[in-house]
Formats: structure tokens, C-alpha cells, sequence
């Protein structure tokens, strides 16, 4: 198997570090001391630690993204990819994680200016992508729910974070899944519609 390369290794750290600490939670000398590597080398790699936390976000966002294409590209309906969606927060509390740009929201204000610009984008992108599912959802009959896509898609963003802020505490996956699953299952209708007879009876 071929070995991670440097700034990878550094990205993994940090990553995980971010996760569990916050970003105002850890310094280049953690990072440093973890991988048995000097401050100079991280500095080579990523000039300070601005430029390391934009580098984290888009890398996490292109994940992210890549994960949502293929949840969207599955042949389920809207109920299922929504489920999917969640299984994409409680896979990072199953490894003892929070959502990278949840903590980072929660540090918003102290962050660099890119990287401000950067958690916004990752928020918008998954808002965008949540109203599509839920439009074509509603279209179809298989959710109901008042009020615009966007302004759901913006609550349901809302509650998996704060229902992943709220589980952590209690180191209980299961508790952030059951939560998810009473959001999902508000969303879905009670009375799907259903196929019409077949053409000619």
C-alpha cells in the first residue's frame, strides 16, 4: 500500500483534531508532535494555519459533495435519500467525531476571513442539494411539509447539527439516529401516492 504523502498526513491530523477539538483547539505543535515531524515541515506544506484550515474545509467539502452525487444518484426516492443523508453525519459520531464545519461554525467569528467564506459555501452547498431532494420529494407525494424547500432544507441542516452537538455529550450514536429518524419521518407523507393502474385496465 502506497504511503500518504506528507501534506496528506497533515490534512488527516488536522482533521480529526479539528473534529474533536475545535479549530482554536490545537496548534501546529500537536500537529507536529503527532506525525514526528518538525513545525518547519509543516510550514513548507501549508504556510500557516489559515491556509491549513481552508485546505481542510475544501477537502472535506469535495468528500462531502462526492457523497451527496452518489446519494443522489442511487434509485431511491426522497425518504430514503434524506435517510442517507443523515447516515452521512452519524458515520462521524461513530467514529467519535463532530461534522468539520459544525465545530467550525461554532468558531466562526475567530476564524480567517477565507475560511469563513469557505464553511458558508459548504452550508449552501448542502442546503442547495437538501431543497432539490425535498422539491422532487414533494412533487412526487412521497414528503409533505409546509413552508418553502429551502427554509426545510435550512431546519433540517440546523437540527442534525444541534442533534449532533447534543448527542455528543452522551457518546451515544444511537441517540443522534433516533433523532434523525423522528426529523425524517415528519417530513414524509402519511398518504404516498401511489402507481395508477397499468395503460388499458
Amino acid at each position: 500500500m502506497p504511503t500518504s504523502s506528507t501534506s496528506d498526513r497533515i490534512l488527516d491530523t488536522a482533521e480529526r483534531l479539528v473534529q474533536m477539538r475545535g479549530f482554536n483547539g490545537f496548534s501546529y505543535a500537536d500537529v507536529a508532535e503527532e506525525l514526528e515531524i518538525t513545525k518547519a515541515s509543516l510550514h513548507y506544506h501549508f504556510r500557516g494555519k489559515a491556509e491549513l484550515g481552508k485546505a481542510l474545509i475544501e477537502r472535506y467539502g469535495e468528500r462531502f459533495t462526492a457523497s451527496l452525487d452518489a446519494i443522489y444518484a442511487a434509485p431511491t426516492g426522497s425518504v430514503a435519500k434524506l435517510r442517507a443523508y443523515a447516515d452521512l453525519y452519524a458515520g462521524v459520531m461513530d467514529d467519535e467525531r463532530m461534522c468539520l464545519c459544525g465545530m467550525l461554525a461554532a468558531e466562526y467569528r475567530t476564524l480567517p476571513d477565507d475560511m469563513q467564506h469557505a464553511v458558508i459555501e459548504f452550508f449552501d452547498a448542502n442546503e442547495a442539494w437538501l431543497d432539490r431532494v425535498l422539491r422532487e420529494g414533494r412533487k412526487s407525494g412521497e414528503l409533505a411539509f409546509a413552508g418553502s424547500p429551502r427554509e426545510v432544507a435550512r431546519a433540517l441542516i440546523s437540527a442534525l447539527e444541534g442533534a449532533l452537538l447534543t448527542s455528543r455529550p452522551y457518546s451515544d450514536p444511537k441517540r443522534f439516529r433516533a433523532t434523525a429518524r423522528e426529523m425524517i419521518k415528519r417530513l414524509a407523507s402519511p398518504t404516498p401516492k401511489t402507481a395508477g393502474p397499468a395503460p388499458g385496465r
